[in-house]
Formats: structure tokens, C-alpha cells, sequence
């Protein structure tokens, strides 16, 4: 039995693998890794529940479920109106038959139970339908205000049981929630879960905040922000919500995002036209210069492994991607295809690096190999910036503009690698420059 803690005080618990018998033999899967896929067709009912109360969260919970796995492009939601077999008798054994008919080719089977201190007691079954198998079954403990979580981190479990990949629903986005005139916008940091849900601001407005980036360890935020005039870098602890600065510079500093072990950040820093690239290390403060000379040198993001940095510089005439060396050393240049290149950030997965690309009046997100081989475009628009990875490395999150009345108006998207699935993720307000949390911890 493990025990794992949840945004420092929710207890959740993974009780036990019901049945995993003839999980080696289940033959519900999926190859996410080339080209188009063909979604999956799962059932999911509502869990079941003995008490009112009970059944709305089995409700509320199976949608959660099936809104993630649909939102993955991998999934369909077979039509709940078809159901033969209600919940209860689900519980006993399912009529694979009836599901059959429907052509769902998985099937979750979930309970919802009160405990007699307060928490609920969440279980679930996957099943194989055609090889009549449980594919994986898992139980949780939580208190009732963290069902949002608890089925983010069902579908995380049905995810990785039928695609081989681990999931990324149980995570956070931090972004720019926008509002006001074009003349003048008021921008705040923000956090949300990755659906949209949840949502939270974290800055009152009076400074107008930019790029933020979570830390390896989920505690932290880095981002830039104005405050009288005056552009700093800070850091800030999501639990307590304590915000302090991470340095007084003479010159105008840009992008901060921290290395993957979170003990240094790698910022730019602008100086008289030109900007060069730095880190800090947060325990001491030390401050090392990775580039030098006349260009513009920006936007930097380490590899997961942390040796090597990505970032783009105009030393070569245009806006072009570059990778180095994590000391600066042996700069080499990926990025040869037709027009600009930008924002890069490598992949969790070290196998990939995305980009925004400029060319021809549109913007695109895109992705190549980090020697700059296998370009792809994935996502165009007429202004489109700011990718950031799930932690799986297998979904995008960007922000996009279209011009109206009140000026060029951001939103958020999703793209996953085939480039097939792009979808708008909800915000309050206007919505800028996100950035996806690791897995929850």
C-alpha cells in the first residue's frame, strides 16, 4: 500500500490491484507514436453510488473520466443513452455481450462509497470487452473536495494501462490571464488544472507579470514582472504563496525557467540592444554569463538531463534556434527550414524540441529532432507562441491570437504530436504564455 501526499495536507491512497489476472492477455491497445489514431471506443457509466450524495459524485466523477480520455484524441465516449446494464449490476459482472453490440472495445466500472470519517472510498475496474479480461482495478481514499483529482488520476491509470505512455491529466497549467483594453491590459499570473478547471489567480494586477515556468519540484513558479517600471525576475511558492526576488539587475531580464533539478535558472538579460543568456544558482545567488557578443540571444530551456540548452539568437543574421553545451559551450545551430524560429523548449522526453516558426504571415508550432532533423508543423495561426510540454511528452499546450474589435484577443490550445487534435482549452479571461506542471505529486 503507498501513500502519497497531495498538495501538503489531502491524503490519497492506492489501496490495492483488484484483479490483474488476465491483464497480459487484454488486447485493448493503442500506438500513439505514428501518425493518425484512431480513437478507441470506451464506455464509461456513471460509478456507482448507494446515496444520492454518493451517486452524484459517481456521475461527476465519470464525466471527469471521459472528458479527459475524449480530450486525448485516443479516446470516443461510447453514448451513455445506449446503456443496457445499469450500475449496480456492473458491479457484480459485467454482460460483455451488451457491451459488445455497442462497440465499446473498454469498459470502467467504478464505485463511489462514504467512509465513516469523511472521506470517500473511489475503486475502479478496466475492462477488455472482447477478451472479457480486467485490464487494471485501483482504490483511493480522499476527502470529497478532491474528486476533481482523484479522476484525473483514473483516467491517468486507464490512459497508461491501454497506451503503454504515462498520462498527463493529474497536472497544473500557470498562465497570463489577460483582461482590459488593448490600450491597456492588465496581465496576472494564474493557475488552473490542465481541463480548465479550478482555476485561480495568483497576482493582484498591479504589476504586469509574463513567462512563467513551474519548477521540477512543483513548489515554485519563476516569472518576470514590472513592478514600478522596473523588471525583475521572481519566484514564487504555490503552497504558501510567499513571492520573493530572485535578482536586482541593471538591465531589462527576460524568460527565466529553472533546470530540471531546480537548483539553478537560466535567464536573458538585456544590455544596450543585445541580450545574453545567464543562470543563477538559487542557492547562492552565483550568476555565470553563457553567451557573449552583439546579437540577441533569448528564450533558453535546458534538456531534461540538464546538459545541454536550446535557445534562439539572431547571431546569425535571423531568429533561428541553437543548441550548447550547459556551460555555453559548442553552440550549434538546428534550425535551417524557410523563415524565424523561436520559443524553444525541449521535451521531457529528450526527443524533441518545439518551436514557433514564422513564415510567410503565419505563425506555426512546430517540432523537430535536437540535432534539427524531422521538422513538422503541427498547429498555424495568425499569431501563435509559447509552447510548453505536457510531462509526457506527447501533447502541446500553446496560446494563439486572432484579431477583433478589442485587438489581438489570446486563448489556449492543445495539439498532440500527429498535429490532428487541436483543441481549445477554457479559461475566465484572455489567456497567454502557458506553462505545463509535472505530474502532481
Amino acid at each position: 500500500m503507498t501513500v502519497k501526499n497531495i498538495r501538503g495536507f489531502i491524503a490519497l491512497v492506492a489501496l490495492a490491484v483488484l484483479c490483474l489476472s488476465g491483464a497480459a492477455h487484454a488486447d485493448v491497445k493503442v500506438d500513439i507514436t505514428h501518425g493518425v489514431v484512431e480513437p478507441i471506443p470506451v464506455a464509461i457509466p456513471a460509478f456507482f453510488g448507494a446515496t444520492p450524495n454518493e451517486a452524484q459524485y459517481g456521475r461527476d466523477i465519470a464525466q471527469v473520466v471521459s472528458n479527459d480520455l475524449v480530450r486525448s484524441g485516443l479516446f470516443s465516449a461510447v453514448d451513455p443513452r445506449s446503456f443496457v446494464q445499469d450500475a449496480n449490476s456492473l458491479l457484480v459482472q459485467p454482460h460483455f455481450a451488451d457491451w459488445r453490440v455497442l462497440n465499446a472495445q473498454a469498459l470502467v466500472v467504478g464505485k463511489i462509497e462514504a467512509q465513516s470519517d469523511g472521506r470517500l472510498k473511489v475503486e475502479f475496474r478496466l475492462w477488455d470487452v472482447f477478451s472479457q479480461q480486467q485490464m487494471t482495478g485501483l482504490a483511493y481514499f480522499t476527502v470529497p473536495n478532491n474528486w476533481r483529482r482523484v479522476a484525473h488520476i483514473v483516467s491517468d491509470a486507464i490512459y497508461k494501462r491501454i497506451t503503454g505512455e504515462d498520462g498527463y491529466f493529474d497536472t497544473r497549467i500557470v498562465y497570463i490571464a489577460e483582461s482590459g483594453p488593448a490600450t491597456n491590459r492588465i496581465k496576472r499570473l494564474a493557475i488552473m488544472d490542465q481541463d480548465g478547471e479550478n482555476n485561480r489567480i495568483l497576482s493582484d494586477g498591479r504589476a504586469m507579470v509574463l513567462t512563467p515556468r513551474f519548477s521540477p519540484t512543483m513548489q515554485q513558479i519563476t516569472y518576470m514582472a514590472y513592478y514600478n517600471n522596473r523588471p525583475r525576475v521572481y519566484l514564487f511558492n504555490i503552497d504558501t504563496g510567499t513571492q520573493t526576488v530572485l535578482g536586482d539587475f541593471d538591465h531589462m531580464t527576460f524568460a527565466p525557467r529553472f533546470s530540471p533539478d531546480g537548483q539553478h535558472v537560466v535567464f536573458s538579460l538585456s544590455d544596450g540592444g543585445n541580450s545574453n543568456i545567464y543562470t543563477m544558482d538559487l542557492r547562492s545567488h552565483h550568476i555565470q554569463q553563457l553567451t557573449t557578443g552583439s546579437a540577441i540571444n533569448s528564450a533558453p530551456c535546458y534538456s531534461p538531463d540538464g546538459q545541454y540548452i536550446t535557445f534562439e539568437s539572431d547571431r546569425g543574421g535571423s531568429q533561428q534556434v541553437y543548441v550548447m553545451r550547459e556551460n555555453g559551450s559548442n553552440v550549434q545551430r538546428i534550425s535551417f527550414g524557410q523563415g524565424k524560429y523561436g520559443t524553444p523548449v525541449w521535451s521531457p522526453r529528450g526527443d524533441l524540441i518545439a518551436f514557433t516558426k514564422m513564415h510567410g504571415g503565419s505563425f506555426y508550432i512546430g517540432v523537430m529532432h535536437p540535432d534539427g532533423s524531422g521538422e513538422r508543423e503541427l498547429a498555424e495561426a495568425w499569431h501563435a507562441e509559447g509552447p510548453t510540454w505536457a510531462p509526457n511528452g506527447r501533447v502541446l499546450m500553446f496560446f494563439k491570437e486572432s484579431p477583433s474589435s478589442r485587438g489581438s484577443i489570446p486563448h489556449l490550445y492543445s495539439v498532440d504530436l500527429t498535429g490532428y487534435n487541436e483543441r481549445a482549452v477554457p479559461t475566465p479571461t484572455d489567456a497567454s504564455d502557458p506553462a505545463w506542471s509535472p505530474l502532481l505529486p
